[in-house]
């Protein structure tokens, strides 16, 4: 059966198949895509009133397909069924298989349909970057080998290139040899970031491939290291101290990449920007690396979109690496934003386009597009509504509360579950169902007042710190199916 969306014409002929509630939404998507490629279309509504909850064996039992239709396209959930119903799911998919028709599973949200078939909303292949992330783990002596390699191994996962060591400046590490090691057995790359030359050559002699950093009062005893360095000026706002440490280093043919020091605002920030600039035309062909936790670490702000606007900085200028590290609480998912940062840069860049519609990883506090209801689709579904399960939409600062002859609407959850306690329907609120309302009337206040989507029984969405509700969604269909006296065959 074909994941793809369809490819229609005017010759086609569209079945879409949904339960009693969302047949208003499907049918406002429906008539967009009949308008879009001036075809045919007709809804199917199956016995059910959440589509969620259709399994395979049941449908099997409620296939009813137009002679005339061309595509049938299922609820979305439906696929994870399929997958994993195992024998339940033969009889279905016998009368796919015998079906003239093209039988697509659709997208998990009805009022994605139109965009779904239409490809608007594309997937863009961001494999690509350039950027090396080089993850610092502060002040590593202050913790034991093996704490710094499971650190390392994290910052692996998120998407450092490099692991960098950071020592201790007020005491050398004599045993720094022994965490470069342990690293290097453990697959990381090493940079060493001291100007410690002792400490420097026990971390090369280790394994450790590259130092931070090296200006006028070290660059003699990089000849001995036979490493690559990162050259930085005297003073950071003195961007001529640089030019004898690279002219000393292109002498003695060490290779170097160039870090010209970025300032926390308030202390020269945009200043320290023109230095890369200036940088980049002293030395069109040099390689060059920024360090970014001057910035996200001293800024009272989230570290997403400051990583983001730094990774594009280096990405235009082609700075090849960047330093990072995640002390600060608001910058923990530094080393995961510049990976995603990264590949973002590098396709915009490349292509020459703005950086948008491409992902929403890094789309955090708020969605990247609200889709409410229309209001006569929730009138419908008040309307539709037989059991006693409770619905919730929260859009336009309101919470809808529905359920069997109830709608109720505010915005405080507080009073709003008060209310619902003088409803007879009160008598149907147990612990487990208040427990239930007070959580996702919690999820649906907190969508209001970040204007980000709702979507019942599922989790709200925070970019790549996402976590999902498939667990809670599945329990609740399961808690459902038995209210209405199904068994798990059904």
């Amino acid at each position: 059966m074909p994941s793809a969306p369809p490819r229609l014409n005017a010759s086609s002929h569209v079945h879409f198949l949904t339960g009693r509630l969302a047949e208003a939404a499907v049918r406002e998507e429906a008539k967009r895509i009949a308008n879009e490629f001036e075809c045919q279309t007709s809804i199917g509504v199956v016995p059910i009133t959440v589509a969620a909850l259709i399994t395979p064996k049941w449908l099997s039992r409620h296939w009813d397909i137009p002679d005339a239709a061309t595509h049938v396209i299922l609820p979305g959930f439906l696929e994870d069924n399929l997958e994993a119903a195992g024998d339940f799911a033969a009889p279905l998919l016998g009368l796919i298989h015998e079906t003239a028709a093209e039988v697509h599973c659709g997208p998990k949200d009805c009022r994605d349909l139109h965009v779904w078939i239409t490809g608007k909303q594309q997937v863009v292949d961001l494999s690509a970057h350039s950027i090396e992330i080089i993850a610092e783990i502060n002040h590593a002596p202050r913790s034991s080998v093996a704490e710094v390699v499971a650190i390392a191994n994290r910052l692996r996962d998120d998407g450092a290139d490099r692991i960098d060591l950071g020592c201790d400046p007020s005491r050398r590490c004599l045993k720094i040899a022994d965490y470069v090691a342990a690293l290097i057995d453990a697959g990381h790359e090493l940079s060493i970031d001291t100007f410690d030359p002792d400490e420097a050559r026990d971390a090369i002699q280790a394994g450790a491939s590259l130092v931070l950093s090296v200006n006028g009062t070290n660059r003699e005893q990089a000849r001995d290291w036979d490493c690559e360095v990162v050259a930085i000026p005297d003073v950071p706002d003195d961007l001529a101290s640089l030019d004898p440490t690279l002219e000393y280093l292109t002498r003695h043919s060490i290779p170097f990449r160039i870090d010209p020091i970025l300032e926390p605002i308030g202390s020269g920030f945009t200043t320290s920007l023109l230095r890369y600039i200036e940088t980049r035309r002293r030395y069109p062909d040099a390689e060059m690396m920024m360090g970014i936790g001057n910035l996200t670490e001293l800024t009272d702000v989230d570290s997403a979109g400051v990583n983001f606007l730094l990774l594009g900085i280096c990405q235009e200028l082609n700075i090849g690496s960047v330093l990072t590290t995640q002390v600060i609480n608001w910058a923990r998912s530094s080393v995961r934003e510049c990976d995603i940062a990264r590949r973002l840069v590098h396709h915009a860049v490349s292509r020459g386009v703005p950086p948008k519609r491409l992902s929403d990883e890094l789309v955090s506090l708020r969605d990247p597009k609200l889709r409410p209801h229309s209001l006569a689709a929730i009138e419908a579904l008040a309307a539709g509504v037989k059991d006693n399960n409770y619905r919730l939409i929260a859009q336009d600062q309101t919470i809808h509360l529905i359920s069997a002859g109830l709608h109720l609407t505010g915005q405080d959850p507080f009073k709003l579950f008060a209310e619902l306690m003088q409803q007879p329907q009160s008598d149907n609120v147990d612990a487990s169902h208040a427990f239930y309302l007070g959580y996702e009337m919690a999820k649906a206040s907190m969508a209001l007042t970040l204007s980000k989507q709702y979507e019942q029984d599922q989790a709200l969405r925070w970019g790549h710190l996402t976590v999902e509700e498939d667990t809670h969604r599945l329990q609740r269909s399961s808690r459902h199916r038995k209210d209405r006296g199904l068994s798990e065959e059904d």
